[in-house]
């Protein structure tokens, strides 16, 4: 039961990031690249206070293995910027349907580039998830309406799906997760006058979100996942991030107003369906 509900309350977190920067970013409460800047610094810092008390308290090292952080933290940036982008218009739950499916594809693609055996189940499912994606991109849709933004949360999910393949086989994900936002931020800092579109005021309310984003739904959300997730186990924890889009969709219902339409239900079912037959065990 414990187990039970760490991992519902990690899943929680993880959606609730797309309620929070649709909550922020739709209305103009803040600007989009100022909301991913300040969320990377809170999450930064929430991240760093937690490998430093975990050193002091006899832990890990503070520095990971090297490998693969400058990959990890470019990829995060890719899916920061492009995530908040994209709640410009995005519906939080269409967006983190989006952003899954493509982190499932993109994840497959890299099987492939690495030559691993891929079985006839993940293809399946990874077709299905993909098809189920374009059904809700086709014309007629809310997604649609916003293609740019639908192909900002695109690559939002591809960002996220090559930050996953750069931390498989991590001794430490946790110390990798820490050092890869720590890496990222002089580059965010930099790139952040090129990339501000600057229409709309940074509020109060905006940048409290951010960094409860930032260093509660992001920070702490993957240092209780990193902490689930071996007792879970890879199929169960796949399986459990199937909840992600749709508590994302509830979450927008209840504080957003938004609605469930028939096209999104059915893409869902396509998308969640196909990670969930790539994820079976053989």
């Amino acid at each position: 039961m414990r187990l039970f509900l760490l991992t519902a309350l990690t899943m929680i977190a993880f959606a609730a990031n797309s309620v929070l920067n649709r909550m922020a970013v739709g209305p103009g409460l803040i600007d989009p690249i100022w909301f991913a800047v300040i969320r990377l610094l809170a999450g930064a810092v929430m991240l760093a206070v937690l490998i430093v008390a975990r050193r002091v308290a006899g832990g890990r090292a503070l520095w990971p293995e090297r490998s693969g952080r400058v990959a990890g933290a470019l990829s995060l940036l890719l899916y920061l910027f492009g995530f908040s982008l994209a709640y410009g218009a995005l519906d939080a739950g269409t967006g983190a349907l989006i952003l899954f499916g493509m982190v499932q594809v993109t994840m497959f693609v890299g099987a492939l580039v690495a030559r691993e055996r891929v079985p006839l189940r993940r293809w399946i499912g990874a077709g299905l998830a993909f098809l189920g994606l374009l059904y809700l991109l086709a014309p007629g849709s809310g997604a649609n309406a916003s293609l740019v933004h639908s192909g900002l949360m695109a690559a939002a999910g591809i960002g996220w799906g090559l930050y996953s393949l750069s931390a498989r086989g991590s001794n430490d994900p946790l110390g990798a997760t820490a050092w890869n936002f720590l890496l990222a931020v002089p580059v965010a800092l930099a790139l952040m006058p090129v990339l501000a579109v600057g229409t709309a005021a940074t509020s109060f309310n905006g940048i409290v979100l951010a960094i409860i984003s930032g260093a509660i739904t992001s920070g702490l959300g993957y240092a209780l996942w990193y902490r689930v997730l071996p007792l879970l186990g890879a199929t169960r924890g796949a399986v459990a991030q199937l909840t992600v889009p749709v508590i994302a969709l509830l979450g927008g219902i209840v504080f957003l107003d938004e609605v469930l339409t028939l096209r999104f239900a059915i893409s869902a079912m396509m998308v969640l369906g196909g990670v969930a037959i790539a994820a079976r065990k053989a």
